[in-house]
């Protein structure tokens, strides 16, 4: 009894004295550690900020900074390890992580494959912040694109959260990604109305709100006569950069067009429908046709 309490002061007696001896390497593993994540933290923000001068797309500089960020906090890890002497351990991690890795790859393909998706939806450029996409039944503006999944405002202002995965297996619609875009809207005029007239005065209007660039023209046509009117179309090019939806555009050319018929007198009419009410009396002294009674 009196042997085994002797050794087991002796192992304390040693372990002591090797924290003691080793106490100056863990404090300084300890501050190399906490300093590391301390720039893992910052610099996601050293790094966005100037790329924001040659990298216009949000996604790819938010990637960046996140493996950056990650890449401080292994350089850390390792260097701390190596003050502490534990070069078999860091062997061990090292040698560890490829069946490790194996492993979480088995049990997370979904996560993966989301993670590599928005790595490519990054780097080629096809859909960034901001842009106004339809995708897999939804559209929307892009708010944010992680590593993991795009997030969507609809027009309802609320917010859809789809898997990259998804939106890059799927065919989708980007607005972003074209310089600018056509809008249609119809209408009608009277029969009294000078056609010539409505043309040019509609071209005008448009383009007083929608100045048309180089060889882009507003595209006037009449389609049809109408029951009660002869109906028209005018299409007009609209840049994309201004940020303005086919929806809102073609409100804005509603309001227009209906301002200036107003002020010119030109009646945009609606159909009308003639209705003939037989009188009470009259239906009364009706008196019933054999084809009738038959």
């Amino acid at each position: 009894m009196k042997s085994s309490w002797q050794n087991m002061l002796e192992r304390l007696s040693e372990w002591l004295n090797v924290a003691i001896t080793n106490l100056p390497n863990m404090v300084l593993a300890l501050i190399v550690f906490v300093v590391a994540y301390w720039l893992s933290q910052n610099v996601r923000y050293w790094i966005e900020k100037p790329m924001r001068r040659f990298v216009k797309q949000t996604s790819v500089r938010t990637l960046t900074a996140n493996i950056a960020s990650i890449l401080v906090v292994a350089f850390g890890l390792f260097l701390a390890l190596g003050i502490l002497n534990l070069d078999t351990v860091l062997k061990s991690l090292l040698a560890g992580a490829g069946v490790a890795g194996l492993a979480v790859g088995l049990a997370l393909q979904g996560t993966l494959a989301n993670t590599f998706s928005g790595v490519f939806l990054a780097i080629k450029d096809i859909l960034n912040v901001g842009d106004f996409v339809e995708t897999n039944g939804y559209s929307g503006k892009v708010e944010e694109i992680t590593l993991r999944n795009t997030k969507i405002r609809e027009a309802d202002n609320n917010i859809v959260i789809i898997p990259n995965k998804m939106v890059l297996d799927n065919p989708f619609k980007n607005y972003g990604l074209t310089r600018k875009m056509r809008v249609s809207v119809e209408c009608g005029v009277s029969y009294e109305s000078d056609l010539n007239f409505v043309q040019k005065l509609t071209k005008d209007t448009i383009n007083n709100i929608f100045p048309q660039d180089g060889g882009d023209g507003i595209e006037f046509h009449y389609l049809s006569f109408g029951g009660s009117s002869i109906g028209f179309q005018v299409r007009f090019w609209l840049p994309a950069t201004t940020e303005l939806t086919t929806v809102e555009a073609r409100s804005k050319a509603i309001i227009a067009i209906k301002s200036a018929f107003d002020k010119n007198n030109i009646d945009i009419p609606f159909p009308i429908r003639t209705l003939h009410i037989q009188s009470e009396k009259n239906s009364h002294n009706e008196r019933p046709t054999p084809a009738m009674m038959s």
